[in-house]
């Protein structure tokens, strides 16, 4: 039983002596490109739309940036949201990750507008929202991963 945690022979093993079975598969490089580490681009691209999407949303409580800690927030959350991105499309094509950025973070703030700001939501509105969507999936069915 102890074989089937051991790491693979063909990596290096790291970590101290004693660690978890599971920690060591992950240390060595087990999980391949195809698993967490390939999915590591598109995390941070989540992480970089979410970090627009609070600094979007933290524009109007700015006052036209002349509010301090809104404005230290709205910026360091945009500052986040790019370094982010640029680390993202090292791996996933600009196009296919803009797509994802500017469509998820578009149908966000949409709602976030229509929940929290009182913003109006009409037919149109949503009809662009779900044009958006519809672009983003042809992008990354089109895009080659």
């Amino acid at each position: 039983m102890a074989d089937a945690w051991a790491a693979p022979t063909a990596r290096r093993r790291v970590g101290r002596a004693g660690a978890s079975p599971a920690l060591a598969w992950v240390a060595t490089g087990f999980i391949d490109h195809q698993g967490a580490r390939g999915r590591m681009p598109y995390v941070l691209l989540g992480i970089a739309i979410l970090a627009e999407v609070v600094a979007t949303s933290l524009i109007k409580s700015t006052a036209g940036f002349s509010r301090l800690w809104p404005t230290v927030a709205c910026l360091g959350g945009y500052a986040l949201a790019f370094l982010l991105l640029a680390q993202a499309v090292k791996e996933i094509p600009v196009g296919v990750a803009y797509a994802l950025w500017s469509g998820l973070g578009t149908a966000a703030i949409v709602a976030i507008g229509a929940v929290f700001l009182g913003e109006s939501v009409g037919f149109a509105k949503l009809t662009g929202i779900a044009l958006i969507i519809a672009g983003v999936v042809v992008v990354n069915l089109a895009g080659e991963h």
